[in-house]
């Protein structure tokens, strides 16, 4: 019990209040279902109209360990413009520290070859800010440091995606604007909360293995002044069009089994699980870590039917 209070204590105040000047975006194992997420220029690049939700609960059994909620809508508008809005919550400590991030999204495509399109992608909006110092009484910890109740920051990010019908790379930076959460030292370099630019490179190329099989491997790197770059290495298998299942890697930290199943030409459900190989999983401190995550397409006039293809 006191490692689980040790660990708790761990993920709240480094990962949740940034002590170590700088703060990570939410982490996903299925980025390539939520990729409006990580990079805006995708928005209605699948040429339908699509809702996706995602859950995410890291470290089962470890008692306030992080969760995260994601729902999306983007669609195209016109064969060169597509729009969409993100909403993003995350909690650690069970309520210890909890944001949300909510995001408009616009993109804009240009096709510059026979099979390749380029994308930009624009994504503005805000997130909320709340930790509340009290609750670490729980786990044997004494602060006097002042609650953040819902402080807002605007947010403003780019991406660029070029994408041809085998292969696609993507560029963003989601939020541009660094915000710092101040306390009441009245020293001007004295903080305990500060949001950074968190840069993704995403990447994916799909093999068509035999009629009714195909091979997607992907990447995806993420890097943030003040902490270490995440790497994700991913690969599935597609089967007729309708059951996908693979792994995963996340560099130094842990394995994941993927696995996605199109129900219908229209839903689609998907679900993950990682085991740690850090020190954390290693020990048995905690169960792995689930998502589950369904997707719902409108079609239109744009795409009459959705290929699997990348995503």
């Amino acid at each position: 019990m006191k490692i689980r209070k040790i660990c708790i204590v761990l993920s709240s105040v480094v990962l949740g209040m940034g002590m170590v000047m700088a703060q990570q975006d939410p982490q996903y194992t299925q980025y390539m279902m939520n990729t409006i997420v990580i990079n805006p220029a995708l928005a209605g690049s699948r040429g339908v109209t699509s809702i996706t939700g995602l859950h995410r609960s890291q470290w089962i059994g470890l008692e306030g360990a992080p969760t995260t909620q994601t729902l999306n809508i983007n669609t195209p508008v016109s064969r060169r413009v597509g729009v969409g809005l993100s909403v993003v919550n995350d909690d650690i400590g069970s309520g210890t520290r909890q944001e949300t991030y909510i995001d408009a999204v616009f993109s804009y495509s240009i096709p510059v070859s026979e099979e390749g399109t380029l994308s930009f992608g624009l994504n503005a909006g805000g997130d909320w800010l709340s930790i509340d110092f009290t609750k670490l009484v729980n786990y044997g910890v004494e602060t006097n440091l002042p609650n953040i109740d819902r402080k807002f920051s605007p947010t403003v990010g780019l991406g660029t995606y070029f994408r041809t019908e085998n292969y696609f790379v993507g560029v963003s930076v989601p939020s541009l604007l660094e915000t710092e959460h101040f306390d009441n030292s009245g020293e001007s370099n004295s903080y305990i909360a500060s949001e950074r630019m968190n840069f993704y490179l995403i990447s994916g190329a799909v093999f068509e293995l035999n009629r009714n099989t195909k091979l997607r491997p992907a990447i995806l790197a993420k890097a943030v002044s003040g902490a270490p770059v995440q790497v994700d290495l991913s690969a599935s298998v597609l089967f007729n069009e309708k059951f996908a299942v693979g792994a995963a890697y996340r560099l130094d930290a842990a394995v994941s089994a993927l696995f996605g199943l199109q129900i219908t030409e229209k839903f689609m459900a998907g679900l993950s699980y990682d085991v740690d190989t850090t020190e954390l999983g290693s020990t048995q401190f905690n169960d792995g870590s689930f998502e589950v995550f369904l997707r719902y397409d409108f079609l239109n006039r744009f795409r009459k039917k959705v290929t699997s293809g990348f995503f």
